[in-house]
């Protein structure tokens, strides 16, 4: 082998050179538009803009659902859980619908770079279901590149997928669409039914009104049974599934049902505590 020259020594140390000034510029890029988390399939951020940062707290932690609650106020949907903390400049648009956009657009196709499944944007309508939705309808449209769309029976899968929930006075209007850009949030009774998950993809419910276990003690088996009849009913027609009202104080009883939830295979774990389920998946590997 040849040995190194003076002059190919002193080539070596300015190509390491030149290569040192470009590593910031990439650095400032990188910064510019994060990668961020590995995103984490089962989680569903619920009430998330009550978080410091809606929406950016739970893409931090890699959630690939999040929950808005909306009120039609003067034609604007204005996201609050109660009325009494409604804010005209905290619009779906501006804590959803555009951040979302901005980082679709940098991430070419995706809200998580590399990531090409849709994240949930779960609209929960709290009241006058039928003319928010219609308002809802309208706002999205100027968004749709980035959406989960259904066209004269056919779905095409976007990189964020609107699903209302809360006033079940949407149904109808959505139901009579040829085009829309958002989905239906089902409930147990829509199991098994005609609505199929073009229409509903999703299937959520109060934890409480269907099992007595809150995480304390063994979880009795008839319970056991009947969760993972739901999932396997509810997967079977390729619909998601949630329940929602389930313990959500740190501990071993909120530990143990969300176990149980994952065995059973359930799609969306619900919590307020973002970086307790983060933890908590990826302790479990996933």
């Amino acid at each position: 082998m040849a040995r190194p020259t003076r002059r190919s020594a002193v080539a070596a140390l300015a190509a390491a050179a030149a290569s040192a000034a470009i590593a910031p510029a990439a650095s400032a890029a990188e910064r510019a538009h994060p990668a961020g988390p590995r995103p984490l399939r089962r989680t569903h951020a619920h009430n998330d803009f009550e978080h410091p940062h809606p929406l950016f707290d739970a893409l931090d932690h890699g959630f690939t659902s999040v929950e808005a609650d909306v009120f039609l106020v003067d034609g604007q949907l204005l996201v609050a859980h109660d009325p009494s903390q409604l804010d005209p400049t905290r619009t779906l648009e501006t804590l959803y619908l555009d951040p979302l956009l901005a980082r679709v657009r940098a991430h070419h196709g995706s809200v998580y770079r590399g990531y090409h499944r849709p994240v949930q944007l779960l609209v929960d309508i709290k009241t006058d279901g039928a003319a928010a939705y219609l308002e809802l309808d309208r706002r999205l449209r100027p968004y749709r590149r980035m959406l989960t769309s259904y066209a004269h029976g056919r779905v095409s899968t976007g990189a964020v997928t609107p699903v209302v929930s809360g006033d079940r006075a949407a149904r109808v209007p959505m139901e009579a669409q040829k085009v829309r850009y958002a989905f239906y949030d089902g409930r147990l009774d829509d199991l098994g039914t005609a609505a199929t998950a073009a229409f509903i993809p999703l299937i959520s419910s109060n934890w409480t009104q269907s099992f007595s276990w809150l995480g304390a003690g063994p979880f009795p088996a008839a319970e056991r049974q009947k969760l993972r009849a739901i999932v396997a009913q509810a997967h079977a027609h390729r619909q998601r599934v949630r329940f929602w009202a389930t313990p959500d104080l740190p501990g071993p009883e909120r530990n143990a049902l969300w176990r149980e939830l994952l065995a059973a295979d359930v799609d969306h774990i619900n919590t307020d505590d973002l970086a307790g389920l983060e933890a908590f998946l990826r302790a479990h590997g996933e």
